[in-house]
């Protein structure tokens, strides 16, 4: 097994070569939101108020989803305390951020940066990682729908991209919820129940035809733009049993525009490096990672990180590789024999007898 360090291993390493500055909070990033917000409001003011046709409606929703991919993703900078450091204020400002995405502050906290930072790849305790195949195996429905043709999952997995954030922010609403102090829940609740009330209220301000480009089509495309990146940060990367970013991370590469609307949210690995830091410095973390350990580090152009997941599949089998059981092929994950550029499966019968018991 490869050595495995910390987050925090890392950082202390790269820490003492960056500026001062790159630890404190950017509330210019604040400007980027507030534009995003009045693109909102102007594109959904547009649409209710002007009998525009199809297509233009059409060209709005567009800018408006991408507009509350964008806020979501100042929404996760400022959660994490790098914008704004007051607590009331970030709670506030991410909220605002989150309320399209019908996301809760206090639940986005206690499940992204409390667990799920805490806790990367781990197979039990990532609310965030992929299944293994023997919790498949245990499931009737899971090995009915991995019976299915691989590229009609594919084919769905990637179709789900358009809806999976919102659903998967809801479960987690119901997992975490219990865990909130009994004072606490409330307030969740309310950041739960808030957003949902207002977008539903709207259907019936402006009619369902209109709420459909206002906020459903949005919200469809939000998401497809949102998990695009969340989808590739990990699920192409082994689970490990020491959070360790340069082994169950990936960042991707966009065009620099894009980096500049999305926050800088490519970078991912070096978010997981330093998630209380601005991603504004984080292409300088990413010169340091590349200079002190450019075998390890897990980078590819984001297109080429959803060709592979598309090729791949979305079980773990014994953590470093991925199965497909209708086929019995095994792929390997980042650092663990995948070659994005080429993949090629290997048939479970290669394993050893040995290797076939402990699977």
């Amino acid at each position: 097994m490869k050595e495995l360090h910390s987050f925090g291993w890392y950082a202390s390493k790269i820490s003492p070569h960056l500026p001062k500055k790159a630890f404190k909070p950017v509330p210019a990033r604040l400007l980027g939101g507030l534009a995003y917000l009045i693109i909102t409001i102007g594109s959904m003011v547009a649409i209710g108020l002007f009998n525009l046709p199809f297509i233009v409606n059409l060209g709005l929703s567009l800018i408006i989803g991408a507009s509350f991919a964008s806020l979501g993703f100042l929404g996760h900078e400022i959660l994490h305390g790098t914008v704004v450091r007051k607590a009331w204020l970030r709670n506030f400002l991410g909220g605002i951020c989150f309320w399209p995405l019908v996301t809760g502050p206090k639940l986005w906290r206690k499940w992204h940066n409390m667990t799920h930072h805490v806790h990367t790849q781990d197979e039990e305790n990532d609310p965030d990682t992929w299944l293994t195949k023997d919790k498949v195996d245990k499931s009737s429905v899971l090995r009915f729908i991995y019976r299915l043709p691989f590229s009609v999952r594919a084919f769905f997995e990637f179709l789900s991209l358009t809806f999976t954030f919102t659903l998967h922010s809801t479960r987690m609403f119901f997992i975490y919820v219990k865990e909130f102090k009994p004072k606490k829940q409330w307030s969740v609740w309310m950041q739960f129940i808030l957003p949902w009330a207002t977008w539903i209220g709207l259907m019936f301000f402006v009619g369902l035809t209109t709420w459909m480009f206002i906020f459903f089509v949005p919200l469809l495309i939000a998401n497809a733009i949102v998990m695009g990146y969340i989808s590739t940060n990990h699920r192409l990367n082994p689970q490990v049993p020491v959070n360790d970013p340069l082994a169950n991370s990936l960042s991707v590469t966009v065009p620099k525009w894009v980096d500049v609307l999305h926050f800088n949210f490519s970078y991912h690995t070096e978010h997981h490096l330093f998630p209380s830091m601005s991603s504004k410095y984080y292409p300088m973390v990413k010169d340091h990672i590349k200079k002190n350990w450019p075998h390890l580090y897990h980078e590819m152009p984001m297109s080429s990180a959803l060709k592979a997941l598309w090729k791949t599949p979305r079980i773990y089998y014994k953590g470093k590789e991925l199965i497909d059981p209708r086929d019995d092929m095994v792929y390997g994950s980042l650092g663990y024999g995948l070659d994005y550029e080429e993949i090629e499966p290997r048939s479970r019968m290669e394993d050893t007898p040995t290797d076939k018991k402990k699977a």
